[in-house]
Formats: C-alpha cells, structure tokens, sequence
C-alpha cells in the first residue's frame, strides 16, 4: 500500500474517533498512530493531515454542507463525514496535493471502509465542493485584478 493512501485511511480513522470522542481523544491519537505504523513518513502525515482536518473542521463542514445540498451532516455515517472532512481540508489547504488524487483516493478509502453507495456519493460532494472552491478563487482573483490600478 502507498504511504499516503495509508497515511489517508489513518487520518480517517483517527477523524472518526475525534468525530465520537472529541477533543478528549487527542491525547490517544499518537498511540493509535504508533500502533498501526511504525513508518516516520505515515506517522507525520496522518497528524498532519489530522491536526489540520481538526482545526478547521467547522469550515470544511460549511463547504461540505454547501455541497450536499439534500443531507444533513449529521445524518451522514462518521466514515463517509471522516473521509469528506479529510479531502476538503486537503482540497482547501494542501495546495501540493492535486485535486484529482484527492478526490481518487476519497473514492477508494470509501469503497473499503463505507457502503456500496458512498463511493458515489463522496465522489459527487468533493466534486461539487471543488467546483466551489474554483469559483470562489475565481471571483477572488477578478476582485483583486479589477482594484489594481
């Protein structure tokens, strides 16, 4: 397995448990880490990437509630809310990471860990999710052109 996908399904996981727990379960996450890999690079990029989805866990939820129009986030399993929340933090601030990998690697950790329905349905939110993201850089960037003399 790829170090990132394995990284990707870590974050997920530990996303849940946060998802359940919360904060409180912050202080078992290194161990739940250690456990499950002894690989420096995995390790660093599943806290990264969980730290990360974490902090900024209220905006990923407003682009994810934008995007899934008919669903209420609640009402979504925490593996499907996991894996969404992980690739819109990835989409919105991990700049270094393509698009498409995101999105591709969403699918696949669906496929494995969710319902026969949730790979389509992770595929078409982070599809509309990126559609919104584009169109707000967008108009960002018209905004910022047209105030430069």
């Amino acid at each position: 397995m790829d170090r990132r996908t394995k990284a990707r399904e870590l974050t997920m996981q530990a996303l849940c448990q946060l998802d359940v727990q919360g904060d409180d379960a912050s202080s078992m996450l290194r161990i739940f880490f250690r456990d499950n890999t002894d690989d420096d690079l995995v390790l660093e990029l599943a806290e990264q990437w969980t730290q990360g989805t974490w902090s900024k866990v209220r905006a990923c939820d407003d682009l994810i509630s934008a995007a899934a129009v008919r669903w209420k986030l609640s009402r979504l399993s925490h593996v499907d809310r996991a894996i969404l929340r992980m690739s819109v933090y990835q989409l919105s601030y991990c700049k270094d990471i393509p698009c498409k990998v995101v999105i591709n690697e969403a699918i696949e950790i669906a496929k494995k860990y969710s319902t026969e329905q949730s790979p389509r349905f992770v595929n078409g939110v982070l599809d509309a999710v990126l559609k919104n993201l584009e169109q707000k850089t967008s108009v960002q960037q018209s905004s910022t052109e047209e105030s430069v003399p």
